[in-house]
C-alpha cells in the first residue's frame, strides 16, 4: 500500500471514568441514554461501555467509556503503563469529579504505515500492539498504537491509530464494534481540536488523509458536538 492509498477516519471517542457505574450515571445524566456493555482488556487491566454515535459523515463512530478494572488479574497485565494515560494521577483526580472526554481514536487502512508516517514527522505514538476481546458475536481483533509510557500526545488531541481485524489481510472476520451496537439516539455532529502546535497536528492529519476533523490554534482541547435525547450536547477535554 502506498501513502496515497492510505485512508483514515474517525473511529471512536474515549471518555474516562473512575469506574463503570459512574460512567453509566454520567451518560444517563449528560446524554439521556444508557450505554451498552463492552468488555475487558486483559492486557491493560481495563474494561468499557459502548454506544453508537454513527452518522453519514462519521459512519463508523461510537463512544467508549473506559475505566480501570478493579478485578483484573495483575498476572495478565502488560508490563507497560495502561493506555490513554489511565495511570496518570492528574487524570484520575479529574475523573474522580466526573467522567471526562479525554481522547479519540481513528481507524486507518494501514496502521503500520500510518504510524511510520507520523514517526517521520517526529510523532511517536508507540508500537503497534495486537489486542482482542470477546463479544456475543465472537472475538473482536484489532491493532492499535500504544506508547510504553501510556501517554497521549498533544494533550490527547493527536489521536491513537487503530486498524480492525487480524493482522492477516486474508482474515474474513473484520468485525467492528458498531456492527453489534443498536442505535443509541446519540449522533456525532462534529469534532474539532485545538492546540498551540496546531500546524503540527494539521500536517499529521493530512499525512494520513484524516478528514472531517477541524484543527485550530489555541489552548489544547477536543470539542465534540453530539445530538442527544437531551438536545445538542458539547463535550470538551480542555487539555486534560
Amino acid at each position: 500500500m502506498t501513502i496515497n492509498a492510505l485512508e483514515t477516519h474517525m473511529d471512536h471517542l474515549v471518555v474516562a471514568a473512575r469506574n463503570l457505574d459512574e460512567g453509566v450515571a454520567w451518560c444517563e445524566a449528560t446524554l439521556g441514554i444508557t450505554p451498552n456493555a463492552g468488555g475487558e482488556h486483559e492486557k491493560y487491566g481495563t474494561h468499557n461501555l459502548l454506544f453508537k454515535i454513527a452518522t453519514p459523515r462519521y459512519p463508523m463512530a461510537y463512544c467508549e467509556i473506559i475505566a480501570i478494572n478493579p478485578t483484573a488479574s495483575a498476572q495478565k497485565r502488560n508490563a507497560h503503563k495502561r493506555w490513554f494515560n489511565l495511570d496518570d494521577a492528574a487524570l484520575q483526580a479529574s475523573i474522580a469529579q466526573q467522567p471526562r472526554l479525554i481522547h479519540f481514536v481513528v481507524n486507518t487502512t494501514d496502521v503500520q504505515l500510518a504510524r511510520h508516517t507520523w514517526k517521520a514527522q517526529g510523532l511517536d505514538t508507540g508500537p503497534v500492539v495486537q489486542a482482542h476481546r470477546r463479544t456475543g458475536k465472537g472475538k473482536l481483533y484489532w491493532q492499535i498504537t500504544v506508547r510504553d509510557d501510556g501517554q497521549r500526545l498533544f494533550n490527547g488531541t493527536l489521536p491513537t491509530l487503530i486498524q480492525w481485524g487480524k493482522p492477516d489481510a486474508t482474515d474474513p472476520m473484520r468485525l467492528h464494534p458498531r456492527h453489534s451496537l443498536p442505535r443509541s439516539g446519540v449522533s456525532l455532529q462534529s469534532i474539532t481540536v485545538s492546540h498551540p502546535s496546531s500546524e503540527k497536528l494539521t500536517n499529521a492529519f493530512e499525512a494520513v488523509h484524516l478528514k472531517d476533523i477541524e484543527v485550530s490554534n489555541g489552548e489544547a482541547n477536543i470539542s465534540v458536538t453530539l445530538q442527544t435525547p437531551k438536545g445538542l450536547v458539547v463535550l470538551q477535554s480542555r487539555g486534560l
